[in-house]
């Protein structure tokens, strides 16, 4: 049998034949995969003749194909549907590829031919994407250690291949402890205040382990779970929290704690080496916030309005309880870390009216998708979608979506992955299955994979509020990849700055509420009945409600990710947890009410995530995000103008200019830090 990744695939956009695919095809296609790369880029530094673009950076772009097929695919099912087999091949691949990628980024002769391009870039009379395309490839070339000597690359290299290794084991480790750590519940009554869908489906997932007539309750990636809100009994709540904060820690063979320290203090050995003060400086020095101490210095300003509010918050909350006490409602107790969403909610329906739980009838899955978010897409972009069936892809739970513009003529493809299964990984994300390109002329296919947990069969799928703006969220980074229209693969889709890349997604979150959207929508699965709108005017007078602990816990897990990579090679650091305490504690953020969003042994953005040293960019695009929402706000909202102009200068330039001059083409000026201040009450 042929090796279906040897050649391009001839189904539709290119999508890759899942149904051809096998376990045994993936080595071979990685080995091929790697030696076609590298005798690819060696033909280009064997060229007697003199760079040009046409001899050097174009044969770049174009190579790799067989390496690229493969890897999207692979990595796409190790985090969306891993098994033993890809578990075991992704860390013996995992320093393969860390290998590969130096020995193009450290291959001197190749970056001599990319500096001689670059000092003369403006004079090649090239297009000013060619003329980004060398900009960026002498910046990453540079960053990655190529002008360094042999015996510093070869360290260079020890360190990336430790690394890849090491951030491999984590998230692996990470996917072992969340499954085994699923809270087990015997008797029904202990999940009292839950939904009967959420029932039946911790039902589902106990019959699926063989624990039949029990229920379990699986844990989401972050601190917090869902159900927090809801339950009723207090033990409950309790277990499911100590559970999700137990992961990593637990010694054993999924103990994270050692691949904590090693990992940091690697980065920080490797930031050294290349003349970084820290593995924080090295990140954000091709970032757009340039500097780690731009990054904290945001952070800090935030930093104590958000404590203060919390612990406003906080005071609310112990009154709640402290009432329905001595109304004879339950026991005296002090807020703990797993009371805080079901008091919040009690505050929240007393102060405002408002239960979030009450609109969760109104938000029926498939009509979310095609008369929410699909709805949204078409009302600013034209777009529409058609589901097909007929083309496989990588899951059966995954589904195929054709995407065309308002003209008819194909966007590409989206594939949508809604349930939470124990091969997946938590958290929820966007990839690329094929990215475009006109110099390849390649189509694209993206990919949006939540984690909701899947009812018994014939009960609808309800979502929360939180699962919907998610929804909304990774559907932003769906329309990026499908809208950008690049001619250099580099620049496809979402490859923009780290810090800039949660700006797009975070904007498409404010069509959720948008009223000609919500209308079309947010309709009672059983009754049909629209929501009512004072739901939605007491949700968007609440607004700034419990922002004290969002913002809170979010900061403490941004700040905890700069701690850790602001370290020296000097430091030396043995103990997480003191460790932890002690950053948290440094920020005044220290309130064991409000954990982190993600502990050191389970934050999977920033050790094996790519998000290290680049946590914080989620409220850096924030800023970005609130002043693009005021100025939809101020010139109509929901029009096709007002979306063709954020398609136009935003979405559909990709990577292919520098994102905040692609961000002041939009605007036309910088962002102002104001309407997120606003947005979270910390003025």
């Amino acid at each position: 049998m042929s090796n279906p990744f040897f050649a391009p695939s001839t189904l539709p956009y290119g999508l890759p034949p899942f149904a051809d695919i096998r376990d045994e095809h993936y080595r071979p296609a990685f080995e091929k995969g790697f030696a076609d790369h590298l005798a690819e880029i060696q033909d280009v530094v064997d060229s007697p003749e003199a760079p040009t673009f046409e001899n050097t950076m174009l044969p770049l772009e174009r190579a790799g194909s067989v390496l690229e097929r493969v890897a999207v695919v692979f990595f796409n099912k190790s985090s969306a549907d891993s098994t033993d087999f890809t578990n075991e091949l992704e860390e013996e691949i995992a320093p393969q590829l860390a290998a590969h990628s130096d020995a193009i980024r450290l291959n001197s002769a190749l970056y001599a031919r990319i500096a001689r391009l670059h000092e003369s870039r403006h004079e090649l009379g090239i297009e000013p994407e060619g003329i980004y395309l060398i900009e960026r490839y002498f910046a990453e070339f540079t960053q990655a250690g190529a002008g360094l000597d042999d015996t510093d690359k070869e360290q260079v290299r020890e360190l990336n291949r430790k690394l890849s290794t090491l951030t491999t084991r984590f998230e692996k480790n990470l996917l072992a402890d969340t499954n085994d750590l699923a809270v087990v519940i015997d008797d029904a009554a202990e999940l009292d205040g839950l939904s009967d869908g959420e029932i039946s489906a911790a039902a589902a997932a106990a019959a699926e382990r063989g624990l039949e007539g029990k229920f379990l309750i699986t844990l989401v990636l972050p601190t917090g779970h869902p159900y927090l809100a809801s339950l009723t009994n207090r033990t409950t709540r309790e277990r499911i929290m100590t559970a999700s904060r137990s992961r990593g820690i637990r010694g054993g063979d999924w103990d994270n704690r050692e691949l904590v320290t090693e990992i940091t203090a690697l980065r920080a050995e490797r930031a050294a080496l290349l003349g970084f003060p820290t593995h924080a400086a090295f990140v954000t020095s091709d970032e757009t916030a340039k500097t780690p101490e731009a990054v904290d210095a945001m952070l800090r300003k935030l930093a104590p309005a958000a404590a203060r509010n919390a612990i406003a918050e906080q005071a609310d909350l112990q009154a709640q309880i402290d009432e329905l006490a001595a109304a004879g409602h339950g026991d005296a107790f002090t807020l703990a870390s797993w009371d805080w969403a079901f008091y919040s909610e009690k505050v929240r329906k007393a102060t405002y009216d408002v239960d979030t739980a009450e609109m969760r009838p109104y938000f029926e899955a498939e009509r979310v998708l095609h008369d929410g978010v699909f709805f949204a897409a078409t009302q600013l972009y034209g777009v529409t979608f058609t589901e097909r069936p007929d083309l496989i892809s990588y899951h059966p739970e995954a589904r195929v979506f054709e995407v065309f513009d308002g003209d008819g003529s194909p966007v590409g493809l989206y594939v949508y992955d809604l349930y939470t299964r124990d091969s997946k990984r938590g958290g929820a994300w966007m990839n690329s299955l094929i990215s475009q390109s006109t110099l390849l002329d390649h189509a694209v296919i993206v990919t949006n994979n939540l984690n909701v947990p899947k009812p018994a069969t014939g009960s609808p799928t309800l979502l929360t509020y939180d699962e919907v703006t998610t929804l909304f969220h990774e559907f932003g980074h769906a329309l990026h990849g499908l809208f950008a229209r690049v001619t250099y693969p580099k620049f496809a889709g979402t490859n923009v700055f780290r810090d800039f890349v949660e700006f797009p997604s975070q904007v498409n979150e404010m069509w959720m509420l948008w009223p000609e959207v919500l209308a079309n929508y947010a309709v009672h699965h059983e009754t049909g009945e629209p929501m009512p709108q004072d739901f939605v005017d007491k949700l968007q007078a609440s607004s700034a409600f419990n922002e004290g602990f969002s913002t809170s816990e979010y900061l403490t897990a941004a700040l905890l990710d700069q701690a850790w990579h602001t370290i020296t090679a000097e430091d030396d650091v043995t103990d997480v947890a003191e460790f932890e305490q002690h950053a948290i504690a440094s920020f005044g953020l220290d309130n064991p009410a409000v954990p982190t969003r993600y502990s050191s042994t389970y934050f999977a953005h920033t050790f094996s995530g790519g998000y290290d040293a680049g946590y914080y960019s989620y409220i850096w695009s924030e800023v970005l995000d609130a002043d693009t929402v005021v100025w939809f706000k101020d010139n109509g909202g929901m029009t096709r103008a007002n979306g063709d102009r954020f398609r136009a200068r935003l979405l559909g330039v990709g990577g292919s200019k520098d994102p905040l001059e692609a961000f002041r083409d939009f605007r036309g000026r910088d962002a102002t830090i104001q309407p997120l201040l606003d947005r979270r009450g910390l003025n």
